[in-house]
């Protein structure tokens, strides 16, 4: 995070604006929607100023600026078109530890100022940390598109009820679970319908009904896809904003944990081949545990959980214990992985079947039906199985299968450190002694593995990038 985001009240705070061209009545625009009193200094005044002090909206004083304009401000803005004043202004304010910011030179501000989206009391701050106003101007735009004016009404309506509310339900969860049903339920529809008097009725009722009793937990069995953050689903999403209690593995990346409430709890119980953080029993006692104290349990997985994901032996405990839960289905690693490195996994040329199975099984051994697996006109999926890389070939040779066969490794599907290795089953043992695949890998093996060549749109996509 380069720069830590906050939001200054600034109401009847002296401000002081040194400048009076266009650059500096923006600035002046948006300090005056904050309730700030503004000083402006500088010997002139372009149109826009000039009738704000006409309307008595900012004082103005007709010079050019001077050490001691800085005295009992609250906040500084620098617009001239002078570089030295501009610096000279950066270095007092820094000296007395006053907010300034330089407009357009980050490097001389200790604050900058974001693009905003204002559905008051709702605020919206984007920000690039400089690199390019533009491109904050632009999600700025795209962000106005999805957020309705209405979510100004709908917070004012609900500040007006939060006294009662707090006093109604004492437990911090219990309201926090009330404002989400408001905000998400039949009171927010009315409000984005314009009925106004209506939802505040409703909240009346709401509040007086407003349950005390023992809330139920419930676990979400989540799927947080391939690895890109981008392909979660809507449902995924949404639950990880409403979740409690986050309970994650080692293949869910930062990126998406950071989508999660910010006050939720983070556990870790990541696995490792032959490292487990906890055992799989632990872990399935563990989301029962707390969902029973009342809490939203979200147990995020990598994939999909009922692929290789241990998801059905945690539903089986939670059912044992009497929990509710609902499953979220993820993207599997092997469409995400398969897919990012265009690799297709069916062809009506090449494989008219695909068979997913892990490398790695309970007992830690490789003991798989190779002759089912050895077939011709089918795309074999492995999972778990880069140690095993060695016997796989092998065995697959043994049954019958050519040593020709195309072969990929992928490794960290669908990000940008993903890494596709192709060879055939005769050479891949071969081409790991003289490169570095790590987990997480997925292993594809078959005819389709001949099409990465032509089909590798994600590798042009990540070059483009650079």
């Amino acid at each position: 995070m380069q720069y830590f985001p906050v939001f200054f009240d600034l109401h009847g705070k002296c401000c002081l604006v040194v400048g009076g061209g266009d650059v500096a009545a923006r600035k002046v625009s948006l300090l005056f929607r904050a309730g700030a009193a503004i000083k402006i200094v500088s010997p002139e005044l372009c149109e826009s100023l000039q009738n704000r002090v006409a309307n008595n909206e900012v004082s103005h004083v007709a010079r050019d600026f001077e050490d001691t304009d800085i005295e009992a401000c609250a906040l500084i803005v620098a617009g001239t078109d002078d570089h030295t004043v501009n610096k000279h202004i950066s270095d007092l304010a820094h000296a007395r530890y006053i907010p300034v910011n330089v407009v357009d030179q980050p490097k001389l501000s200790s604050f900058i100022v974001p693009s905003i989206i204002d559905r008051s009391p709702v605020q919206i701050a984007v920000s690039t940390g400089g690199a390019s106003p533009v491109l904050a101007r632009l999600l700025r735009a795209r962000l106005e598109t999805l957020i309705p004016s209405a979510y100004g009404r709908l917070a004012a309506l609900m500040n007006e009820f939060r006294g009662k509310v707090k006093n109604k339900l004492i437990d911090e969860r219990k309201r926090r679970r009330f404002w989400e049903d408001v905000a998400q339920g039949s009171i927010a529809e009315l409000i984005f319908a314009g009925k106004e008097e209506a939802a505040r009725e409703a909240m009346h009722s709401a509040v007086d009904i407003a349950r005390v009793a023992e809330d139920r937990g419930e676990v979400y069995l989540v799927g947080a896809g391939p690895g890109d953050p981008d392909l979660l689903t809507f449902r995924a999403l949404r639950l990880l904003q409403q979740a409690d209690v986050i309970v994650y593995d080692r293949l869910v990346s930062s990126e998406i944990l950071d989508m999660a409430r910010r006050d939720a709890d983070l556990i870790y119980v990541g696995k490792k081949r032959d490292q487990h953080t906890l055992p799989q029993e632990d872990i399935n006692l563990l989301l029962a545990r707390i969902a029973k104290k009342g809490k939203r349990v979200l147990r995020l997985k990598g994939g999909d959980p009922f692929i290789f994901g241990r998801g059905g032996e945690e539903i089986e405990t939670l059912m044992q214990e009497g929990v509710r839960f609902q499953i979220v289905p993820g993207i599997t690693a092997a469409a995400g992985a398969a897919s990012y490195a265009g690799i297709p996994l069916t062809h009506r040329d090449y494989a008219q079947s695909v068979t997913f199975v892990t490398g790695h099984l309970k007992d830690g051994s490789m003991n798989l039906n190779w002759p089912a697996l050895a077939q011709p006109h089918q795309t074999l999926v492995v999972y778990m199985g880069l140690l095993g890389v060695k016997t796989l070939c092998e065995k697959l040779e043994e049954h019958g299968l050519s040593g020709d066969t195309p072969m990929a490794l992928v490794q960290k599907a669908t990000t940008r450190e993903q890494k596709v290795l192709v060879g055939t089953l005769g050479s891949m043992s071969g081409l790991l002694d003289s490169t570095t695949i790590k987990p997480p890998t997925l292993i594809i093996i078959g005819a389709v593995v001949a099409l990465h060549k032509k089909l590798a749109w994600f590798e042009g996509a990540k070059k483009a990038a650079r």
